[in-house]
């Protein structure tokens, strides 16, 4: 399978290093020719959860510098959300006859992308892998995460499994028959693990030791899943159950709600939101 992963990021550069190390035929687009040669000079670099990768020789060109000639069975879309929808029109250009795209960014790109580009060329996917851009080219991998993915009409597809079977090699896939479910559950820890973080220039560790983060944070979690009920969304599993102990009004269950929050913080909790990682280095 031939792979071409665009943005590389905290994510794409994180899956790039662990692709590389394992041998996957992979190839690199970034967004401009300077960071392209930038990244060519400096290779990447991966600490972190999942060990130490140093790749000296990586096949990167600018995403603009990709066409006539190139062709490739998996394109991994890991730009961020604003990008997705303009780089994923050019890079469709550049599939196989049975290639797909699959975009990893929160929330609904994955649904854009196939209202404008057709089902058939996009994969849905979302990434649950925590991991920070230190300087371009040196990354470090935060939790044993994991990519999900799946179609995004539900249900288990060969092409699915083939893309997890491809991409195993380098980094946990786990294939979801409820993709739609999964994005959701995980656009709960985006509105309150992710927002919080940006908002507060804090980890979820460092903010819910205080009582207005943990109230924050409660009171912001229980709105999105509120939202998320009332559309008649089937929430999906991902690092614990969506739905909190004695949600809504159970409040002998607290004790058990404090071990939910436990097990948020244990996954989430030193992560630096990617949200924030964006604020803080600015246009």
């Amino acid at each position: 399978m031939q792979i071409l992963i665009v943005g590389i990021g905290a994510l794409g550069g994180t899956i790039a290093g662990r692709a590389i190390r394992t041998g996957l035929p992979v190839r690199l687009a970034a967004r401009n020719t300077d960071s392209a040669e930038t990244l060519r000079r400096s290779g990447l670099r991966l600490s972190g959860i999942g060990g130490e990768v140093c790749a000296d020789a990586i096949d990167i060109a600018a995403i603009e510098d990709y066409g006539k000639g190139d062709q490739f069975d998996l394109i991994l879309l890991a730009t961020k959300a604003q990008d997705a929808l303009e780089v994923a029109s050019y890079v469709v250009g550049l599939l196989a006859p049975e290639g797909v795209v699959l975009p990893i960014q929160n929330g609904g790109v994955a649904r854009a992308l196939a209202d404008r580009l057709g089902e058939d060329k996009i994969l849905g996917g979302f990434s649950n892998l925590g991991a920070t851009m230190v300087e371009p080219g040196v990354y470090e991998q935060k939790n044993a995460g994991h990519l999900l993915i799946g179609e995004l009409a539900g249900g288990v597809s060969e092409r699915a499994e083939r893309v997890a079977r491809a991409l195993g090699r380098a980094i946990e896939v786990k294939v979801s028959s409820n993709l739609i479910g999964a994005i959701w559950s995980k656009l709960l820890i985006n509105c309150s693990v992710t927002t919080l973080g940006a908002l507060c220039s804090q980890t979820m560790r460092q903010y819910m030791e205080t009582v207005a983060g943990k109230k924050v944070f409660r009171r912001t979690y229980e709105e999105a899943l509120s939202v998320a009920l009332a559309i008649g969304t089937r929430l999906e599993w991902l690092t614990v159950d969506p739905i909190p102990p004695g949600w809504p009004s159970n409040f002998a269950a607290e004790e058990r709600y404090e071990s939910w929050v436990e097990a948020v913080i244990a996954f989430y909790g030193d992560i630096k939101p990617s949200m924030l990682q964006d604020l803080e280095r600015g246009p």
